[in-house]
């Protein structure tokens, strides 16, 4: 999958890029914390609430536990982190090259799992969207999933 940032308004005319940064790790659970710390670091420099980094990186665990739990299936895999700061928004990419997704409106819902024996709750997309002020979900079966999330720090 395309590993440029696509959020649909991060390149507004008259936004200014202060910074980024791409990260590939291991598809490996221990990993997830290492996300989390990762762009809790890089957002940093806003001084975000405790708030807005605790749902920051809420946010960055579902997303990187996706990829690992469903994209991976608990197998062997690169994850793509793309982090982006625009103005005082941040733009997250949480990326992998797993199985993809067949239908994203249903992985959408809240409560929907096809892990029920590992008793996942299905929360995961709808966390996301609720501790972000934005979130997109791409994907091909077979080529892999792209998650986008944007908050604005204030």
């Amino acid at each position: 999958m395309e590993q440029e940032l696509c959020m649909g308004d991060e390149r507004k005319p008259g936004r200014t890029l202060v910074n980024e940064m791409q990260i590939v790790f291991e598809s490996k659970p221990e990993n997830e914390a290492f996300a989390r710390t990762a762009v809790a670091a890089f957002v940093a420099p806003l001084n975000p609430t405790m708030d807005e980094l605790a749902d920051i990186k809420t946010a960055v665990s579902e997303a990187v536990t996706n990829c690992v739990i469903h994209g991976y299936e608990m197998g062997p895999g690169k994850i793509f982190l793309d982090a982006a700061l625009w103005d005082r928004d941040l733009v997250v990419a949480i990326t992998d090259e797993g199985r993809g997704i067949a239908d994203i409106s249903k992985a959408r819902e809240p409560m929907f799992t096809t892990k029920p024996e590992l008793e996942r709750s299905g929360m995961g997309f709808s966390f996301m969207e609720a501790f972000m002020d934005a979130l997109e979900v791409e994907s091909s079966p077979g080529r892999g999933t792209r998650v986008v999330m944007q908050k604005e720090i204030r």
